[in-house]
């Protein structure tokens, strides 16, 4: 099976880690996982500070690696919201519940162009200790590490 998954993975955090390790997990033994990843330009829409492109694909190399996954992959640039997703003939899309809508456009926008609709599967987002969404944000801010553990109590 041919899977794809997107995302800016900066830092590479627990939800991160089900997301690509799900889309493994579909792919099987002998399919293929394409991973979009942001390119700086396009980072720079975070609200937050992005490492560089090359830091943030070592780093799900390295994830990717060290978890021994039998399917192969690639590691393609994403300068915008959909990447090769809407053009290229692929079975299955993972996604976040945050990004679920982006999943519903891209094949929105496959059907007008003539190209089947892929499956979507949605992982539900890691929780931090506080019941939140392990989010990039919350990182950044200082409020949980990439484990969801809190950081700031008072």
């Amino acid at each position: 099976m041919k899977v794809m998954v997107g995302g800016t993975f900066d830092p590479l955090h627990d939800g991160h880690k089900r997301l690509i390790t799900r889309s493994f997990e579909l792919a099987g033994k002998k399919g293929e996982v394409t991973i979009g990843l942001t390119t700086d330009q396009y980072a720079r829409r975070k609200s937050h500070p992005v490492q560089e492109y090359s830091v943030r694909k070592a780093s799900l190399k390295g994830y990717i690696e060290s978890c021994g996954f039998s399917a192969c992959y690639e590691i393609e640039p994403l300068n915008d919201r959909y990447g090769s997703a809407v053009s290229e003939d692929f079975d299955a899309l993972v996604v976040s519940e945050e990004t679920l809508p982006i999943a519903h456009e891209i094949n929105i926008l496959r059907h007008a162009i003539g190209k089947r609709k892929v499956d979507i599967h949605q992982i539900t987002c890691v929780l931090a200790e506080d019941n939140r969404w392990i989010s990039s944000t919350r990182i950044y801010r200082g409020e949980i590490d990439v484990h969801g553990h809190l950081l700031n109590r008072v």
